[in-house]
């Protein structure tokens, strides 16, 4: 017998960090929520990871907590004098525009 289909509603994002080929990269995905990112701190801590590139290319939704772990990661990133690959969807674009932090595009 197979489990009854899930009702329709809002998919919770997913926040991971991987190790790539291309190095450390943050990858967020979905509907990034409050609950996305607490566990992704509740894995890895609240310290931003020397990352090499971000992946936000399938987000379709950042809550102000997803924001800040992003803008986190990017800021200690320039502090260390990284650059950061950043991929990002379309509504993370109309989220936060096309400003310096997310000038690079894949």
């Amino acid at each position: 017998m197979s489990p009854p289909p899930r009702p329709p509603g809002p998919e919770r994002g997913v926040v991971r960090l991987l190790n790539t080929a291309g190095g450390r990269v943050l990858c967020l995905a979905g509907e990034v929520d409050a609950a996305s990112v607490d566990s992704f701190v509740a894995r890895y801590g609240r310290e931003p990871m020397p990352v090499d590139g971000i992946d936000a290319g399938s987000v379709t939704g950042l809550s102000l907590p997803a924001v800040d772990l992003v803008l986190d990661h990017l800021s200690a990133a320039e502090r260390a004098g990284r650059t950061v690959r950043v991929r990002r969807s379309p509504a993370v674009e109309r989220l936060l525009g096309p400003g310096p932090a997310w000038s690079t595009r894949s």
